[in-house]
């Protein structure tokens, strides 16, 4: 079932545009027109390999807008039961980040870059909605179920059409040259295990190439 979340966004970024237009084999969340023509736009919320030979084959013929929207801030709103009044609202205190962009992109290798795609990623604040789970079949199951996704509103938007751009996502200083995934994690200050999922993305796409292995690890630098 889709959303209130996916809905909202294919309306918002098809303006004046179609929202669920079939286009030979698929069906695509909305077309909008510019100076250049017609512009196909697919809203992911889920992972974008569900969506590797979708693209793959719009790219050959069409320009295609990917939005990858990504939570930072999350409402949660508790109903006792479905289509219920809501009856709590709270903030969860866990926030995302714009390098949760990486992850994901480790499964789009072959797609981006492309001269045809432009990938945008609208930083997001929504309301999750709850009603309680009436019995927990796995011990590992949470005591909630997430009936529906609202969009609260975006914070923000970086659009990427280059590996470069995906270099600007990193906080990095101007002079970070040669460096290791022990170095990127410093400076990112996240764990190395992210690091390392960053620069895998980063050599697939060409924004960064191998020059050396070390005792320390693989020695990377920016591409020329």
């Amino acid at each position: 079932m889709e959303s209130s979340l996916h809905q909202q966004l294919k309306e918002l970024y098809a303006v004046n545009g179609a929202t669920e237009v079939t286009l030979g084999d698929y069906r695509i969340d909305a077309i909008r027109s510019d100076d250049l023509g017609d512009e196909l736009i697919e809203v992911q919320c889920a992972s974008l390999s569900a969506i590797r030979k979708k693209c793959r084959a719009l790219l050959q013929r069409h320009r295609l807008r990917v939005v990858k929207p990504i939570v930072i801030r999350t409402r949660i709103a508790k109903c006792k039961k479905a289509g219920g009044k809501v009856v709590s609202r709270r903030l969860s205190p866990k926030r995302g980040s714009i390098l949760e962009l990486f992850e994901e992109m480790i499964y789009f290798n072959g797609i981006f870059p492309h001269e045809n795609l432009t990938l945008e990623v609208p930083l997001l604040h929504v309301e999750q909605l709850r009603v309680p789970r009436p019995k927990k079949s796995r011990w590992w199951h949470k005591d909630f179920r997430v009936v529906d996704v609202k969009l609260e509103h975006i914070e923000e938007k970086r659009e990427i059409r280059t590996a470069q751009d995906l270099l600007k996502l990193l906080p990095l200083p101007d002079r970070f040259d040669q460096f290791d995934t022990a170095t990127l994690a410093a400076a990112m200050d996240r764990p190395r295990s992210c690091a390392q999922q960053v620069a895998y993305v980063l050599r697939k796409t060409g924004a960064i190439e191998q020059i050396d292995r070390r005792r320390q690890g693989i020695i990377y630098q920016r591409a020329a």
